[in-house]
């Protein structure tokens, strides 16, 4: 079962996800996520991953249609926690990575 966690803090959407993002679920971040990032006009973007098992290339998708939203704001996109088990399929992304939420929030405040 795929999560999202969503907190907005000081400008910043945190998406802590967990389970296993896949086809079967990434209408979560394609139909809710990215449509709030657009409305709401959200510039900066935190997805931790400690908690996510696995991803596939739908997954991938829908992370990338995430960064568009993003970038379509002129913002900037970051993750975190990457565990080792999706660490091959989350290369792909071509975004960001730092240790952690308070890296990425200092990163983002600079």
């Amino acid at each position: 079962m795929f999560q999202i966690d969503l907190e907005y803090n000081k400008g910043i959407l945190f998406a802590r996800l967990s389970g296993k993002l896949t086809r079967k679920s990434t209408y979560k971040l394609n139909n809710y996520l990215v449509p709030v990032i657009l409305k709401h006009k959200i510039k900066y973007l935190v997805y931790n991953m400690f908690l996510l098992d696995s991803i596939d290339n739908a997954g991938v998708e829908a992370i990338l249609n995430t960064k568009c939203a993003i970038r379509s704001n002129k913002g900037r996109i970051y993750l975190c926690e990457v565990s080792q088990n999706i660490n091959k399929e989350v290369k792909k992304l071509h975004i960001k990575e730092t240790d952690n939420e308070l890296s990425a929030l200092n990163l983002i405040e600079v």
